[in-house]
């Protein structure tokens, strides 16, 4: 099933085969996607007389919940995402709901602990859910809008009127991280602080860890931070509605490439019910609300793998 559905995505939503990760990474993100994995191995298991709701025990009636950490204010997030929520209900033949966290730490309590099906988890928050339960199973990520691959970067980005051009100015500034779990928010930046000699602990006048993406660019925009760290399609997506002026901000750094956000399922959920989640995202129509609160453009497969680069740059992280 992997190899069906690698090969419908791309060749459906990107338009023609690609190579993932081959450039500014070196790394084939999706190398193993049309060949035989441990998962696809259930295939060559003989058939029965069944059908697939007469061998299952009352889950096919039970509700899917999938917890989202928080990008943007809860309420608005989660009334963008009833579109998605309906289309999944409908596909999956199962009544679906979403569970908008208030931390990224709650996201990951409930997968690990079995008390959600599946999650939307940052890369780096995937890997502390992994780390806690490796039997929690990447499915798939989103296809970035703007570049049509499945990747996204992180950005900083300045009040022009601060006088923030370049990341040295950022020296006696106040900065506004998202949460130690976020990749874009946290970890991407702080290992490229660590490489040109910068310490914000040390070099800035102030740091704050504002939860979430959404209110990071919140405390950007009411002043009380003169630059944050940010994920640039969060940040494209607030331009594009009007909520942030682009004249008086700027991106003074972008990152390489990074796996796109996953959808991960928890250890107790069934092969089949996981086999029916990635064949509805990658058919999910274009256009529908991801669970970032962006508007997407489809979905995927990854692995466990595929977030190798992002478990390197924790460690960097985690050893300073």
């Amino acid at each position: 099933m992997h190899q069906q559905l690698f090969c419908k995505v791309v060749t459906n939503i990107l338009g023609r085969k690609t190579a993932f990760f081959t450039s500014v990474l070196a790394i084939a993100i999706f190398g193993m996607a049309c060949t035989p994995t441990r998962e696809s191995s259930s295939a060559t298991q003989p058939n029965t007389s069944q059908s697939p709701a007469s061998t299952t025990t009352g889950e096919e009636e039970a509700t899917i919940t999938m917890a989202v950490i928080p990008w943007q204010v809860s309420a608005e997030q989660e009334k963008k995402l009833q579109p998605l929520s309906d289309y999944l209900s409908k596909a999956l033949k199962r009544p679906f709901k979403f569970e908008i966290t208030k931390d990224y730490e709650t996201a990951i309590d409930l997968l690990v602990k079995k008390k959600v099906d599946i999650a939307y988890l940052a890369p780096t928050s995937y890997i502390e859910a992994h780390r806690r339960d490796p039997k929690v199973e990447p499915l798939v990520a989103q296809i970035n809008k703007e570049t049509k691959r499945p990747w996204y970067t992180a950005v900083i980005i300045a009040n022009k009127a601060s006088g923030i051009k370049t990341l040295k100015d950022l020296k006696g500034k106040r900065f506004a991280f998202v949460t130690k779990l976020s990749t874009s928010g946290y970890v991407v930046p702080t290992v490229h602080f660590q490489e040109i000699g910068i310490n914000p602990e040390r070099d800035f006048s102030s740091v704050i860890f504002a939860g979430s993406h959404d209110k990071a660019k919140q405390a950007l925009v009411k002043g009380e931070v003169d630059a944050i760290a940010d994920d640039r399609r969060s940040y494209t997506d607030q331009v594009n509605e009007g909520k942030i002026d682009p004249k008086k901000y700027t991106i003074i750094w972008e990152s390489v490439p990074l796996p796109s956000v996953p959808l991960v399922a928890s250890s107790k959920v069934s092969v089949e019910l996981k086999d029916n989640l990635k064949k509805a995202l990658i058919d999910a129509p274009a256009g529908l609300v991801d669970p970032t609160g962006g508007i997407g453009v489809g979905y995927t497969l990854v692995q466990d793998g595929d977030y190798d680069i992002v478990r390197e740059l924790q460690k960097r992280v985690s050893s300073k």
